[in-house]
């Protein structure tokens, strides 16, 4: 089975970015993916925009240009898949990583084994001299610990406010999503109240957001 210099476990920014490098410097790499390309990005809300400006979320060189000071989730989406077409980067998608285990090479050195699944191949192992772990923090929702956080009607990840027309919405936190979110749902019908265990919302929130969720509380809307 052959022995590559490098596995990177992550398709994300840093998962490209470390991609590139090792394209760049000659290295025998691969990355695998559990879901898409930018997992995490596309699985935030349809509507989503970036607190950053373009330039921040560059890599490679490579411009990314927007006609917005605050880019798109669109936009992102569409530069990460233009990074991965022109730097012709290798990517398993849809391939899940099990384990990672270290054994010993034929030349004194530690070879990793990463065995990993895929609806395709199925189970099968990927051997490499190294191992980049770069996969975030998206699919590892904060949980709060208390009786009925799996009932089917909570959920830990939001997308749009649709299917809410008309229901009482209850949002836990006080952040900059939970803001977000319940301005989306106040604005699409829902009947919405925000639960936060302070007693002022987080200063984090998005400086052109703020003073929209603060006067629909100080109103009664939400």
């Amino acid at each position: 089975m052959p022995v590559r210099d490098l596995l990177i476990v992550g398709a994300g920014p840093s998962g490209l970015s470390a991609a590139i490098a090792a394209k760049q410097h000659g290295i025998d790499y691969q990355v695998v993916e559990q879901g898409a390309l930018v997992n995490a990005i596309y699985l935030f809300p349809p509507q989503m925009v970036f607190f950053t400006t373009p330039e921040l979320l560059e890599i490679g060189g490579l411009p990314f240009v927007s006609p917005y000071e605050k880019p798109t989730r669109a936009e992102a989406l569409r530069y990460y898949r233009k990074v991965v077409d022109t730097f012709d980067l290798q990517i398993a998608f849809e391939e899940k990583v099990l384990s990672v285990t270290s054994e010993p090479g034929d030349g004194g050195g530690p070879v990793f084994a990463v065995e990993t699944r895929s609806v395709q191949d199925g189970t099968r192992a990927r051997l490499a001299r190294s191992v980049v772990l770069a996969i975030g923090y998206y699919d590892h929702p904060n949980l709060i610990g208390v009786p009925g956080e799996d009932l089917p009607h909570v959920h830990h990840y939001y997308s749009e406010p649709h299917p809410y027309y008309r229901r009482r919405v209850v949002i836990v936190g006080g952040g900059n999503s939970a803001a977000e979110s319940a301005l989306e749902l106040f604005r699409a019908g829902a009947h919405v109240t925000i639960v936060h265990r302070w007693p002022e919302l987080k200063s984090t929130i998005k400086y052109w957001v703020k003073p929209d969720i603060e006067n629909r509380i100080k109103e009664g809307s939400i």
